[in-house]
C-alpha cells in the first residue's frame, strides 16, 4: 500500500469532478464532425462555448488536484500531459478570443478519449488504497 501526504478523499472528489467534466465535454460533442462545425451555426458556437467552459473547469481542477496532492500525484501518470490541460485552461480563460476552434478540435477529439481512462484509474488506485 502506498503511502500519500495528501487527502485522498479530497482527490477522489476532484478527479470525479473532473470525470463528470469529460463525460459532459463528449456529450456537448455531438454533431461535431471537424473544427468548421463549431464556426458555421448558433449551434457550433454554443458548442465551442461550452466545450471552452468545460475544458477551463478541467484545466483549474487538475491544477487544484496538483495542488492538493503536492505535485506527487499526476506525475504517476505520465500517459497525460498534464501541464498542457493546465496550459489550455489558461489560454482559453486569458486569450478567449485567440481560440483555435482546430486546437479545441483536436483536444475533444484525441485527448480527452486518452483521459477519461486515466481518471477512471486514478480513481481506481486510490479509492484501493
Amino acid at each position: 500500500m502506498k503511502e500519500y501526504t495528501f487527502d485522498i478523499e479530497i482527490a477522489i472528489a476532484n478527479l470525479r469532478n473532473i470525470k463528470k467534466v469529460l463525460e459532459l465535454i463528449n456529450e456537448r460533442r455531438a454533431n461535431v464532425a471537424s473544427a468548421d462545425d463549431f464556426l458555421h451555426s448558433p449551434d457550433g458556437m454554443m458548442r465551442l462555448d461550452a466545450i471552452c467552459m468545460n475544458l477551463i473547469a478541467i484545466g483549474e481542477a487538475t491544477k487544484s488536484l496538483d495542488k492538493i496532492t503536492k505535485g506527487e500525484l499526476l506525475p504517476l501518470y505520465p500517459e497525460i500531459y498534464w501541464s498542457g490541460v493546465m496550459r489550455m485552461r489558461d489560454k482559453i480563460a486569458h486569450h478567449y478570443f485567440e481560440i483555435d476552434t482546430d486546437v479545441v478540435f483536436q483536444t475533444i477529439e484525441e485527448d480527452i478519449p486518452q483521459m477519461l481512462p486515466v481518471i477512471d484509474k486514478i480513481l481506481n488506485d486510490l479509492e484501493n488504497e
